[in-house]
């Protein structure tokens, strides 16, 4: 890959607010690339400005030079808006290399209209695996893989897969988790506003406290399970706060449910909130319930105990080496492990191989430089 030409239109793809996150540090390396024209595409898969504006305000991204407006649908409708509307950027801008992010349905659609036209394609955290063919961001995951030259991966059990799936050695750099990057640059201003924002309007300072995020289908479509999960979460509170910053997807159950907590001084649902908000409740939090993946990773490198409820992760490493443990979606599974959790010491940080904030600078090395990452 030595004499590669460093290419001169980089377009990323982003739709989900999860993206952002993984966008923000690549976008800041670009930047200061002189060689380098680095045009943002945003899909508008997330649409609701609490899920898309404040974090790209949060996150110091510039403003996206095309928004396709694709907002909600089927995963079908969804994909095949993102193609429609993205080709003819494509052909426009006439990018070297197109750069997709995660696993949300944008990240496919991107992905296919990229490999049908014939430019390469670069996938930021490639080789995650849940082998849970019933998540659709699974299907995405594997099919992005398939279709990118050159894939960054976050762990080396993500390498390890696309090894064995047969993808070719020189196509995967071991670059690191870029959203760890995110994270390290935003620390200091979460430390900084100390019971500022959604933290101290939900009275974290009254006592300890558990952050909950819940959104996956499997954890709030059904009305069963939702309700397991919020009995448990009400019984939970009893003993630690529980303060609920909620998707809109999950809101949108809980009002077709009329659910209300049973002790609001106790249970407080609150409203989207941008990364650092999240990031400064996360902080002072005594633990994190989620079904979210960017939760694991975050929780795993400040040392704060998770429990996913989930029946797998696509990031087993945040299990192995960190501080996450998954946990069914039943009222009594997740209490006994959250009341195994109160009387546990705080273990340190774990130190995870290339989780250090130089993801982005190791990308940008292998797109623009022709590096190689092992």
């Amino acid at each position: 890959m030595g004499g590669r030409r460093a290419p001169s239109t980089i377009l990323s793809v982003v739709g989900a607010r999860p993206n952002f996150m993984k966008l923000a540090p690549l976008a800041r390396q670009l930047a200061r690339r002189a060689d380098v024209r680095h045009l943002i595409v945003h899909t508008g898969q997330h649409y609701d400005p609490e899920m898309s504006d404040a974090f790209l305000r949060d996150l110091a991204i510039p403003r996206p030079d095309c928004n396709l407006a694709v907002g909600a649908g089927s995963h079908a409708q969804q994909t095949a808006a993102v193609m429609q509307r993205l080709e003819p950027v494509c052909l426009e801008a006439r990018p070297d290399v197109v750069l997709v992010y995660g696993d949300v349905n944008s990240t496919l659609a991107a992905a296919l209209v990229a490999a049908k036209l014939g430019i390469r394609v670069g996938h930021v955290e490639a080789g995650l695996r849940s082998r849970d063919w019933s998540m659709p961001e699974e299907i995405n995951r594997v099919v992005t893989d398939r279709l990118s030259d050159l894939l960054f991966t976050p762990s080396r059990d993500a390498g390890d897969n696309l090894l064995a799936e047969g993808i070719p050695r020189e196509r995967v750099h071991f670059v690191g988790n870029i959203m760890i990057d995110s994270l390290v640059a935003l620390l200091p201003e979460a430390r900084r506003r100390n019971g500022a924002g959604p933290a101290g309007a939900a009275g974290a300072a009254a006592g300890p406290y558990v952050v909950v995020t819940l959104h996956r289908p499997a954890n709030v479509d059904d009305a069963a399970t939702l309700r397991q999960l919020l009995d448990a979460l009400a019984e939970l509170s009893g003993d630690r706060r529980i303060l609920f910053p909620v998707h809109p997807r999950t809101r949108a159950r809980l009002q077709g449910m009329a659910w209300t907590p049973p002790r609001p001084d106790r249970f407080a649902l609150l409203d989207p909130v941008s990364y650092v908000d999240m990031l400064q409740l996360v902080l002072g939090s005594d633990a994190v319930i989620t079904d979210s993946g960017g939760l694991q990773e975050e929780t795993t490198y400040l040392g704060i105990p998770c429990l996913t409820v989930r029946p797998n992760t696509e990031r087993p490493i945040t299990c192995s080496a960190g501080t996450n443990r998954l946990v069914a979606a039943r009222r009594d599974a997740l209490c006994e492990a959250a009341r195994q959790l109160w009387g546990r010491r705080r273990m340190p940080p774990p130190t995870i191989e290339r989780w250090d904030g130089n993801t982005a600078a190791r990308i940008v090395a292998v797109l623009c430089d022709g590096a190689s990452m092992d």
